[in-house]
């Protein structure tokens, strides 16, 4: 709407300039003259006041209806005063015409405002992100033994549904029958597989993995896990108040100075003599030179080039106050899985015991090859890395829950979880025994092989830190901000990776509801970022003075944020604080001289030195104006010269 509009005005404003006595005599030329050419001035601002200054006009409305001049305010006085004593002088009253002023005011405003909203994101869609993450339908369970599709709405507690492998869970659950392993990650932000046994609960929105599950309704409708979470995010959203901004309060107390001023400006030069054209020439440059051009700028303008600075350093802005909120940040909290680590697991250890490494991985891989198993994956990967030669196993079976088993040149071997071992009476050495016990305690996944004597191997598996974390976390520190990691992994996982990176502060096996309510008890100790990825941290995200997202992550948690790292890497955290720094201190100096010159140029304005001769005619006012403009950008666009690293 503000483009449009500027577009139209700029149109319009151009015969103005060209028809004005002023421009013409400062440019030393004298307009073609035709019948009616006179008119061609007014009619034109009659139209780009109406249509052009529309908006502002409406705003004012409703700031007066609530109370609050600010700034549409302000602009209505300006350019309703500036256009109601140009049509009394093209209508005969004596004096000058500000046609041009109002035209040019009328065009920055629509401007700045224009480049305001382009950094205004669309509503957040996140809700819906959340809606589709539940299955329309479910295989409902008879009693009879038979499987029937069923609209997930028509499910009720007690029921019985199935989960084949791969698909997603439609309602919270109970397992009743089966044995398997579940993708929760985007609900808990637990990087591996779960395992999910007779007992065990499935939530909605959760992958199943290689076993077919039976479980019985535990939840449905918005009692469900998702449904929480959806209702955790529009509540966040419903309780983030508005920003503030300090134009707003600017405009405001401009509004009340220049009011205050233009009016006992009239009344003063009347009551002492002076001629109504004098006196209202007097009152109108006051409006005219207090009129918002550089301070409706100040803001837009330094928004514009710290969205441009972000962009080039791989962060996306979605909300327009995120540099803002983020100047005075105290703690960053980040989420662990696919935000300070990459969300895959790698292999980072192999411990033998009559096998060597070579020959533990190739039967490994031998055995995994036909697996859908994410950890199958990291082994298969492994051996492709070391370029091994794997011969394919044979009489291979899964065992639901546990693992594989099949023959390898002759011999036949398991490879699962370690607890397979000891339910197929399977021994292990004090070598392997001591492996696993270092993986449990560094949280790693840790999966056997074993022949029918013998566990042979014990492969240790971890999530892996992303590139850059260490950096993004030393420079935080180094700046003053508290790092803080808080994940839905185990405590052994979320220590590891803690003491890896630096970290002293962490909370670890965090539900989805508790990741907010951490941020907001943080927030007692001042403002708090918080850097995620997935679809439990969405509500974390909203809650949190300034939300970053991982450009890899949900579409959720993006949606939700109000910084996207587009290059998912954590030094970009660091940075954008920095560039928040810069562009609070940018907004701050530009708010100060939109505001601050008034101090001399108002006075003039009103004829406080008229007696040593100078008068501030709205030629001159005008021109006060566009040097403040022309500072106040100047300045905006000398914040590309400072560095972020």
């Amino acid at each position: 709407m503000f483009r449009d509009r500027l577009l139209v005005s700029l149109l319009l404003t151009g015969p103005i300039l060209y028809f004005s006595p002023q421009i013409q005599d400062w440019f030393s030329y004298e307009a073609i003259s035709f019948p009616g050419s006179d008119l061609v001035a007014p009619v034109l601002a009659t139209v780009l006041f109406f249509y052009g200054g529309a908006p502002f006009l409406k705003g004012a409305i409703s700031e007066w209806r609530y109370r609050q001049p600010g700034m549409m305010t302000l602009i209505t006085l300006a350019i309703t005063t500036s256009y109601s004593f140009s049509i009394a002088v093209t209508l005969g009253f004596p004096g000058d015409d500000f046609y041009w002023e109002l035209a040019t005011l009328i065009d920055v405003m629509l401007l700045g405002h224009w480049i305001e909203m382009r950094s205004v994101v669309a509503a957040s869609s996140a809700l819906d992100q959340l809606a589709e993450m539940v299955p329309d339908m479910a295989h409902l369970a008879e009693a009879d033994g038979s499987i029937v599709d069923v609209p997930v709405a028509d499910l009720e507690v007690g029921q019985r549904f199935v989960i084949r492998p791969g698909e997603q869970v439609p309602v919270d659950g109970e397992v009743v029958e089966g044995r398997s392993s579940m993708n929760e990650a985007f609900l808990t932000g637990e990087s591996r597989p779960v395992e999910k046994r007779l007992g065990d609960e499935v939530v909605s929105g959760a992958i199943n993995g290689e076993g077919v599950l039976t479980a019985a309704v535990t939840r449905t409708g918005d009692a469900t896990t998702l449904s929480q979470i959806m209702r955790l995010v529009a509540d966040a959203q419903a309780s983030r108040s508005g920003y503030q901004e300090l134009g707003d309060r600017a405009a405001f107390w401009l509004t009340i100075v220049a009011i205050g001023v233009a009016v006992p400006t009239l009344l003063i030069w009347l009551g002492l003599g002076g001629t109504s054209n004098f006196a209202i020439t007097r009152t109108v440059t006051v409006l005219v030179i207090a009129c918002p051009h550089a301070l409706g700028l100040a803001i837009p303008l330094v928004t514009y080039n710290a969205t441009a600075m972000a962009a080039n350093n791989g962060v996306l802005v979605r909300n327009r106050d995120a540099f803002e909120r983020g100047s005075d940040i105290a703690i960053v909290a980040f989420d662990k899985t696919g935000t300070l680590t990459q969300g895959q697991f790698a292999l980072t250890s192999i411990d033998v015991d009559g096998i060597t490494e070579g020959e533990a991985l190739a039967v490994g891989a031998s055995l995994e090859r036909g697996s859908e198993h994410p950890l199958a994956d990291v082994i298969v990967a492994a051996a492709a890395d070391r370029d091994m030669n794997v011969s394919p196993a044979t009489e291979t079976k899964a065992i639901p829950g546990s693992g594989l088993e099949g023959v390898v040149a002759g011999e036949a071997y398991r490879v699962g979880r370690p607890e397979w071992a000891d339910e197929v009476g399977v021994a292990s050495s004090p070598v392997l025994s001591a492996a696993l016990a270092r993986a449990d305690d560094r949280g790693d996944t840790a999966v056997v092989l074993m022949n029918h004597r013998s566990v042979v191997a014990v492969f240790a598996m971890a999530d892996q830190i992303r590139g850059g974390a260490n950096r993004a976390i030393a420079s935080l520190v180094e700046m003053g901000v508290s790092p803080v990691m808080i994940t839905g992994d185990a405590e052994a996982v979320a220590r590891t990776v803690a003491g890896d990176l630096g970290i002293d502060r962490y909370y670890s096996r965090v539900l989805p509801g508790e990741k907010a309510k951490i941020v907001q008890d943080l927030q007692e100790e001042g403002k708090v970022a918080f850097v995620g990825d997935g679809i439990n941290d969405a509500p974390s995200l909203l809650v949190a003075d300034l939300g970053i997202a991982i450009g890899a992550g949900t579409n959720v948690a993006i949606e939700s944020a109000d910084l996207v790292l587009v290059d998912d890497d954590p030094t970009d955290v660091p940075r954008a604080l920095r560039l928040s720094r810069i562009t609070r201190s940018k907004m701050t100096q530009n708010l100060v001289w939109a505001t601050g010159y008034n101090l001399i140029a108002i006075p003039l304005a009103a004829g406080v030195a008229v007696t040593a001769g100078i008068i501030v005619n709205p030629a001159i006012g005008a021109l006060f104006m566009s040097a403040s403009t022309v500072i106040v950008s100047l300045n905006a666009m000398a914040m590309r010269r400072k560095s972020l690293d």
